[in-house]
């Protein structure tokens, strides 16, 4: 017989990068009791690996609990970022309703309608949450507009459009359901969850079926496995089986089980459905399989996730400074990190190649790609990754490309450069309105490699002050050749130290990347050419020395500050013959032919 879990609710949160997503779960946290009066607490808590905390997104989704009343309420925290779709679509699996975290001044952002678009479709009950209402420049009563307009044209359904809202300021640690009521507290909020966000339902007497949703290490207990009992009840010690993706059966034990209070897993005994848990000794599972009972193997079905759209060339270093600064530099090393990481990362795609140095990696698009690149490079990983290229698709015998929805606010004034390129990189214009404070929202559909090194480009043609945002929209027929970059590069001459006066004569020919006393190798990229050709410099040469002294001579020779190149904008910047070095204290752009001679000789051959 079915019955009603009244003390236990599975909410997710959604929200844009920067929303404020983090810091809200973080004082849920702090007022629910769940840190003691002394514990020292670091900010953000739940963005616990490092690039999360220097980017200030989330990448990984996290579990968390926290008791209100005599509930218990499992958050889950979704990554905001439209390339860690793969993440959102299982997590929300998981859960019965969504706490929808809109910015009172920016308002809905694609991603957030990415990530609502999936939540209305799973039927899951959404909760708006309009958080910074403290900004001075706060406008709610119209980003609750833009909201539901947002909801109509997802296609929510009635029930869905009648969503609760609760104002609130998660830096200050305040919700109320009034505008300009005040407030101390989040009680609102947690009042708003209870009475809006369905129970659980099922039967713990029923046999059990738990849906695998996300996998985790640990160094003593190996693999676990984390999802919600669906039905039936998980105990320690029981014998299970798994329903493999492939249609196939394992036998397995339960050898313990884990809740979630607070930030901690704790270990528990048994647990029923509705339950979010953590599972050991499950062999080799995988996400999207079922744990069932030994008696009654039924799968539960899997949602589809969004496929790569981007891939890379992954291979081994072979530099003239290969081996020097990593730790795991050997193919071995390569392959065993690139196909561990398929086990948590659903989204990716890892191919062997024919040549045993290189794997192909496929990707939700750059920031997925080079999230896993910088992950690995800290690890003490050292390889080579070559310019990202999309995947095309055959589809009703037709040649077809990923298209992306761009969504840009810019200020007026920059609107006709930020135009003009975007054409050039065959975007379609489908929408522009003024957004506020002088600035308008652009929106185009526009292919995804044409989206392949754009955003420094807009960074600089906007002086910074644009803010661009994509979401996979679908496949349509090529849409015609887009040129590359249109600048050469500046190519060391030989192997050696860049001094001043090399870098001097060089800095004349366009922009450098690079400062004195850097070693360097012959085909290394040490700047970008002011026109389209490709040049080499000797940025090693000194000075000859002289008696003749000319007048000012001694003065020092100045040169420009060197464009400091991050790793995204190294991808972005690279052409097809180059390569970007990666290693954990570096990070160099090189030619894929190092030799001068044998470059000019392949080049010539190519005609």
């Amino acid at each position: 017989m079915n019955s009603i879990r009244e003390n236990l609710r599975n909410i997710a949160i959604i929200a844009h990068v920067d929303h404020g997503k983090t810091t809200l779960v973080d004082v849920m946290l702090r007022q629910s009791g769940i840190f003691r009066e002394n514990e020292q607490v670091q900010e953000r808590v739940m963005d616990s690996n490092d690039l999360e905390r220097e980017r200030g997104i989330t990448i990984l989704a996290k579990n968390t609990a926290v008791c209100y009343k005599d509930t218990k309420i499992n958050i889950v925290d979704t990554p905001g970022h439209a390339d860690f779709g793969g993440e959102v679509e299982r997590i929300l699996k998981m859960v019965d309703g969504v706490l929808l975290l809109v910015d009172a001044f920016d308002g809905p952002m694609p991603q957030t309608r990415f990530v609502l678009r999936k939540a209305l479709q799973l039927n899951l009950k959404p909760i708006v949450v309009i958080n910074k209402i403290d900004r001075p420049e706060a406008r709610p009563m119209e980003v609750i507009d833009e909201v539901l307009e947002l909801f109509i044209e997802l296609g929510a359904d009635d029930e869905q459009l009648e969503f609760p809202v609760v104002y609130a300021s998660a830096r200050d640690g305040y919700a109320n359901l009034e505008l300009n009521d005040g407030g101390t507290n989040l009680e609102p909020l947690f009042e708003t969850i209870l009475k809006n966000v369905p129970a659980p339902k099922g039967s713990s007497d029923e046999p059990l079926q738990l849906l695998v949703s996300s996998i985790d290490y640990d160094e003593y207990v190996g693999r676990i496995a984390i999802g919600r009992v669906e039905r039936g009840t998980i105990k320690v010690g029981q014998q299970a089986v798994t329903c493999r993706i492939d249609g196939s059966l394992f036998n397995m034990r339960i050898s313990r089980l884990y809740m979630f209070e607070g930030l901690r897993r704790a270990e528990a005994n048994e647990a029923t459905f509705g339950d979010i848990v953590a599972v050991s000794g499950v062999g080799d599972i995988t996400i999207g399989e079922t744990i069932c009972d030994v008696d009654c193997p039924e799968a539960l079905p899997f949602i589809e996730i969004d496929e790569p759209t981007i891939n890379m060339t992954f291979s081994v270093n072979n530099s003239p400074f290969a081996g020097r600064e990593g730790t795991f530099v050997t193919s071995r090393h390569l392959r065993d990190r690139l196909f561990k990481e398929l086990e948590t990362n659903l989204s990716l795609r890892v191919e062997e190649t024919e040549s045993a140095d290189s794997f192909k990696v496929s990707g939700r698009g750059e920031l997925h790609l080079s999230i896993l690149i910088e992950t690995m490079r800290r690890q003490g990983y050292e390889f080579q990754v070559s310019k990202p290229k999309v995947i095309f698709k055959e589809i009703d015998g037709v040649e077809q490309e990923p298209i992306e929805h761009l969504t840009i606010d810019v200020p007026e004034d920059f609107m006709g450069v930020v135009m003009e390129k975007l054409g050039t990189r065959r975007a379609e214009m489908i929408n522009m309105h003024s957004s506020n404070q002088g600035y308008m929202r652009l929106e185009f559909k526009i292919p995804a490699r044409g989206l392949i090194g754009y955003r420094s480009e807009f960074m600089t043609d906007t002086k910074g002050n644009g803010i661009m945002n994509h979401i996979f929209h679908g496949y349509e027929p090529f849409k015609g050749e887009i040129f590359g970059r249109q600048r050469g590069s500046i190519i060391a001459w030989e192997d050696g130290e860049a001094v001043t006066y090399g870098l001097y004569n060089a800095q004349d020919r366009g922009t450098l990347f690079i400062e004195p006393g850097l070693k360097v190798y012959e085909g290394m990229v040490v700047g970008e050419n002011a026109r389209a050709e490709d040049i080499v410099i000797n940025v090693c040469k000194k000075k000859h020395v002289t008696n003749m002294r000319a007048s000012g001579s001694d003065e020092a020779l100045r040169l420009t500050p060197p464009r400091q190149m991050s790793l995204e904008q190294c991808l972005e910047f690279i052409a097809d013959d180059e390569l970007v070095e990666i290693t954990p204290k570096n990070i160099r752009i090189r030619k894929r032919i190092l030799d001068t001679e044998m470059r000019a000789k392949y080049k010539s051959k190519l005609g």
